[in-house]
């Protein structure tokens, strides 16, 4: 992320040197002109992601994993969606980074170091699964608006922190409080420096959960950049946009959030039913809360050709917001018949819980394999598209993978 300043700093020698050559007629580029070679980052060198991962935006970063980069359980940062709504902060000096907790619902205004969060509380680590609300976008009609998501915007990581509710604590809260909102240190697409790029909360019962953290750590390293370091929060089951990185303030408020993304059609569906297309008010849009049942093959890769003699065997991820998954099935005759899957319990609240069955096929031919979790509320995954909505968000329908039996 430090490209910019890196080009700056470098004479015209040296920016040779990195690209194995001469560069022929030096000596006539504008001054102050950036060679092409580095006008265009590599992303996934630059994050450390895969190379199989996909890119949807560059401004800002955005990019999704591939079903099968999903397997572990518990996942990297090299297969962890990136999603974000402004620019990355850069030249971040952790050893004066704060954390200011202000409001109206504050019985008095304070502010931590890192230093004084990691001491003065105590440490947590919980797996939770993170899904950006637009998970699944890109099967909407007619289309919404937005990056558009297939199946990857989700993860599992191990996070480290401090709980929010022993930092409110602390502070003191008065019985007013209503909702919590996050403020971070990401810029503006715009550069305007008086614009938050996203500024989005929670109500006090979801900002009080245990699970609910303030992480500084990553499946036990440092945050990524990409990912919030050094100090992001964590709201797992929720959408994604819940969990603000960068976070330097948090604010305590009497009334549900006012911040940047959490009014129009921002993480917000349609309180009732509506035809596919049709406008809605603001005033008959709820905000999202719990995410809905899902699940996610991630063994084997979609297009996978096999023999008959072959065991074949599936694995993958399901969850529930803020339930369990209490059964998972899957089907090989388009949703006819479902058959029962093995399925484990979370590692902790808020984690997916991972699956597997042996399958066998009748006779050769080509298969698709659909899984289907149902959660301990009974809801169970629509094997075809929900609900529609503006903004093309909670698509949990049933993931197919495409088998050829020979």
């Amino acid at each position: 992320m430090k490209r910019r300043n890196f080009v700056k700093k470098t004479g015209l020698g040296g920016l040779s040197a990195i690209v194995f050559s001469d560069i022929v007629y030096r000596n006539l580029m504008p001054k102050d002109y950036v060679p092409l070679a580095f006008q265009d980052p590599n992303p996934f060198k630059m994050f450390n992601k895969d190379p199989e991962m996909v890119l949807l935006n560059d401004k800002p970063w955005n990019m999704e994993a591939r079903a099968h980069l999903l397997n572990d359980e518990i996942t990297p940062n090299k297969y962890m969606f990136i999603r974000n709504n402004g620019i990355i902060p850069e030249n971040i000096d952790v050893s004066t980074w704060t954390l200011k907790i202000d409001g109206e619902s504050v019985k008095q205004e304070k502010t931590y170091t890192l230093g004084e969060l990691k001491s003065k509380f105590p440490n947590y680590t919980y797996q939770l699964t993170l899904e950006c609300g637009g998970n699944g976008r890109s099967e909407f009609n007619p289309p919404a608006k937005g990056n558009q998501w297939t199946i990857g915007a989700v993860s599992c990581a191990a996070w480290t922190g401090v709980r929010l509710r022993d930092v409110l604590e602390d502070v003191g809260i008065k019985p007013d409080a209503v909702y919590i909102g996050y403020h971070g240190a990401d810029i503006h697409l715009s550069r305007n420096p008086n614009k938050e790029s996203i500024s989005r909360g929670a109500p006090m019962s979801k900002a009080l959960q245990n699970e609910t953290l303030l992480a500084f750590a990553m499946n036990g390293e440092d945050i990524p950049l990409a990912h919030g370091y050094p100090l992001r929060l964590v709201a797992g089951g929720w959408p994604a946009s819940v969990s603000g990185k960068w976070i330097n303030r948090i604010s305590v408020r009497n009334k549900i959030h006012d911040g940047e993304k959490m009014g129009g059609s921002s993480y917000r569906v349609p309180c009732e039913t509506v035809a596919p297309g049709e406008t809605v008010a603001d005033e008959n849009m709820c905000i999202i809360e719990s995410m809905p049942v899902k699940s996610l093959i991630t063994s084997p890769k979609s297009g996978a050709i096999i023999t008959m003699d072959t065991a074949f065997h599936i694995s993958g991820h399901a969850w529930a917001g803020e339930f369990e998954v209490q059964k998972m099935e899957c089907s090989i005759d388009f949703g006819t018949s479902w058959h029962t899957c093995n399925l484990k319990p979370p590692v902790n609240r808020l984690a997916w819980q991972h699956f597997d069955r042996l399958i066998k096929f009748p006779k050769k031919g080509y298969y698709e394999v659909w899984a289907r979790a149902t959660d301990s509320e009974g809801n169970k995954q629509p094997m075809v598209l929900p609900g529609w909505n503006p903004k093309g968000y909670l698509n949990n329908a049933c993931h197919r993978i495409a088998v050829k039996v020979v």
